[in-house]
Formats: structure tokens, sequence, C-alpha cells
């Protein structure tokens, strides 16, 4: 009966099987991490969009003059009781979410033609609801602090930032009627009326 030879795996086999797991390993990884990274931003995504819809909410019952209300409700829109930011979604924070006011057709109403207060605000619109500086519809968008006079979409920082990629997020816009925006019963006649 013939012997057989034992042969032993070689150094150079070894070093093939480490590179070759190496390999992998780095492709694993990158695909576990892209998965990880492409579900965070779509939570992200929607959360903006749930954002916007929060912060809407709130501001149709407060008067954009009333600035520590509406950093309340900014803080409230992003999750938060404290300034800061929205959690995985880094820059994201209340700074980010920009309050316009809109006329009947949409567009934005200056800050130097609101009216006084949220009386006069209704006031004006009893009296012709398409005046030029009757607040109709609040818009919450999230938009880039920096910029104040175009908004901006803000652009997301990795997760795990092994490829230094920044995507674009979206300006998650939501438009609503405005309801009392502050107004108290009794702050002024509810109507038009003359004496």
């Amino acid at each position: 009966m013939a012997q057989r030879k034992r042969s032993c795996p070689s150094i150079s086999q070894n070093g093939t099987a480490a590179v070759e797991f190496a390999i992998l390993a780095l492709l694993f990884f990158t695909l576990v991490f892209g998965i990880i990274e492409v579900s965070r931003l779509l939570f992200v995504y929607n959360t903006l969009q749930e954002v916007t819809r929060r912060a809407v909410a709130a501001a149709v019952h407060v008067y954009p003059n009333d600035t520590a209300a509406i950093a309340k409700l900014k803080q409230r829109a992003v999750f938060r009781d404290s300034p800061g930011e929205l959690i995985l979604a880094a820059p994201i924070t209340d700074k980010y979410i920009r309050l316009s006011y809109l006329r009947h057709d949409l567009s934005v109403i200056p800050e130097s033609d609101w009216p006084a207060s949220a009386a006069e605000n209704k006031e004006v619109c009893m009296k012709n609801p398409n005046a030029d500086n009757c607040i109709r519809f609040v818009q919450a968008q999230v938009c880039t602090p920096e910029m104040t006079d175009a908004c901006i979409s803000p652009r997301s920082q990795m997760l795990v930032p092994l490829i230094n990629m920044s995507p674009t997020l979206h300006k998650a816009t939501t438009i609503a009627t405005v309801e009392s925006l502050g107004y108290e019963q009794g702050t002024l006649p509810p109507c038009p009326c003359s004496n």
C-alpha cells in the first residue's frame, strides 16, 4: 500500500485566506453600514415631514410676534423641551424650522406688514379676507438657518462617516389654515362693526 503524503498548508495559503477574509469583511461591513445609513435617512425624511406638521399645528394657535411661544413650539416640533438636535438627524435643530405667514394667494407676508395682534388680524380678515396683511395660512419648512431670504435645504451628516457624503434633505413643507393665532374672545369685537 502506497503511503500518501500529507500536505500542510503553506504560509502563502494562510496569507491568502486572511486577504480574502479582509476583502469580504470590508464588503460586508460596507453593505451593513450602507443599509443602516439608508434606513436612517428614510427615517429622517419621514420625521422632517412630521416635524413641520407638528410646528404648523401649534403655530396656527400662536401669534407670530410671541417669540417665547414660537421658540417653544419649534422645540416641541423636534421632539424636545429645550433647544437641541432632532434625534438621529444631525444637524437638524429647532433653529432649522422656518415659519412663514401667508396671504390668501400663498405669498409670504413680510413681518413689517403683520397686524399688531391676533385680534387685529381677525378684524382685518373679517373686513377683507383678501387684504395684503390678512394672515390666512401658516407654513413650516425645514431650512438652513444661515439663509434668511431663501429656504435652502439642509444637508445631513452621516451617522458613521466612513465616506463623507452629505445628502441634501428635503424642505418638508407643510401649510395649514390659520385658526386663532392666540386670539382670545373679548379682546376686540369679533366683527368689523362700527359704533
